[in-house]
């Protein structure tokens, strides 16, 4: 378990899944950058919070829902949470994560939603089966089931996530196709650096010959 004072943002968790250097940048070195798609998606959730709260026949909605996580170690603001009535006449949490863009071929956006789920029933002592993803671009909702294998996967990215911030240390750059489209591009100058290593490492065998 950990103490209020470990407490991580939730959203480090599709961060470091993306990229851990860019995880490390953002949360261990504080910087911050943003571009076209960021800025779009952070409006959308500004949009979001602003609703409030509404009930309409058997679901409660809210918007902007503080959520923690001592187990996992985390600190977020749920998008939305649904709450629906059950046979029971009990309220069971369904949680739904809004993103700019279209569904990943990754489950970032998945562990993302499964650890919203996690803090949720830490906070209410309540299973949550269950919740869903709405894309912007689409204009759908992707549901997606909380199985096993993505808690774990939910729990051993957090735990990394720990490890990373703790370590203070921001991994070398690997450039990808997927550095094109990250915000943190210009901050991390990954051809650069990379070019530069190999640069180094040229000079350093010429001598040694």
């Amino acid at each position: 378990m950990y103490t209020e004072d470990d407490l991580l943002p939730l959203s480090g968790l599709q961060h470091l899944l993306f990229c851990e250097r860019q995880c490390a940048l953002i949360h261990v070195e504080q910087a911050w950058a943003e571009n076209l798609l960021t800025a779009e998606g952070r409006i959308m959730h500004e949009r979001v919070y602003e609703a409030g709260r509404e009930s309409r026949g058997d679901i409660r909605t809210e918007y902007g829902m503080p959520l923690r996580s001592l187990g996992l170690g985390l600190i977020a603001k749920a998008d939305v949470v649904e709450f629906h009535r059950t046979a029971g006449n009990n309220w069971l949490p369904f949680p739904v994560e809004y993103k700019h863009g279209r569904p990943k071929k990754d489950n970032s956006d998945k562990v993302q939603l499964c650890a919203q789920a996690m803090c949720l029933e830490e906070m209410l002592d309540v299973q949550i089966p269950e919740g869903a993803i709405f894309y912007g671009k689409t204009r759908r909702r992707q549901d997606v089931v909380f199985e096993r294998e993505l808690r774990q996967e939910t729990e051993d990215a957090a735990q990394r996530f720990h490890e990373l911030v703790e370590s203070g240390r921001t991994p070398k750059p690997v450039y990808k196709k997927t550095c094109d489209r990250c915000s943190m591009y210009d901050l991390c100058l990954p051809k650069t650096v990379e070019k530069a290593r190999s640069i180094n490492r040229y000079l350093m065998n010429a001598v040694r010959e």
